[in-house]
């Protein structure tokens, strides 16, 4: 089961994704910027008597992290993410003083490191850890084989994907990794994207201009 939340003034999508029997979740992009988001997600959880295993991180944008603290130390459990994005987490604080975001530093954050093609357990399910850089360094897409999902974060997008003019972003490498990490999958795989509306592989495969 995956359940969508749109949370603060960039409208990042956050994602719960959970096993119905086992009753384990992951928290996937903790955006809540205000109480009130915050408590969205936490009343979710509570609802659906779920027990969060993983907070995990597409990539650490200052948007994607912007209740990330809070969520680490309610639930007891490390920010699980690509090890490329720690930089990008440390200075989470200075972007977020530019871009409108009231956010701590978060180095003191225990860090559990995945990498290219780890596969982590959720209840009789698992998620699929793909390394999708380009964006940004350390950035992951999650595969849900069970339910035929791809949480793409910011590196891929309804008809579009993501910049690349941002400190360590690179087209020609996001292009690569699409193309080979993404695209490759079953074309009724749907598509759960950081911002905006979903899609399915095989829209962006006859319609993203990028990919076309």
């Amino acid at each position: 089961m995956i359940k969508r939340f749109t949370f603060n003034h960039f409208g990042t999508n956050c994602y719960v994704v959970s096993d119905p029997e086992s009753k384990q979740c992951a928290i996937v992009d903790p955006a809540a910027e205000a109480s009130y988001e915050d408590a969205q997600v936490t009343q979710y959880i509570e609802e659906q008597h779920l027990t969060p295993s993983y907070i995990l991180l597409t990539h650490a944008h200052v948007d994607h992290v912007a209740g990330l603290r809070q969520a680490c130390v309610r639930y007891g459990l490390p920010v699980t993410m690509h090890p490329d994005g720690t930089k990008l987490l440390r200075q989470c604080e200075a972007y977020g003083s530019v871009m409108g975001f009231d956010v701590r530093e978060m180095s003191d954050l225990e860090v559990r490191a995945i990498q290219d093609d780890d596969v982590l357990p959720l209840g009789k399910g698992r998620i699929e850890c793909r390394f999708v850089p380009g964006h940004c360094p350390g950035s992951m897409c999650y595969v849900l084989p069970d339910e035929h999902v791809v949480l793409t974060g910011d590196a891929l997008f309804r008809g579009s994907i993501g910049r690349t003019d941002l400190p360590g972003g690179d087209y020609n490498l996001l292009m690569e990794k699409l193309k080979s990490r993404v695209m490759t999958l079953d074309g009724d795989y749907d598509v759960l994207p950081g911002h905006g509306e979903c899609s399915t592989i095989r829209e962006e495969q006859l319609g993203n201009p990028f990919i076309v």
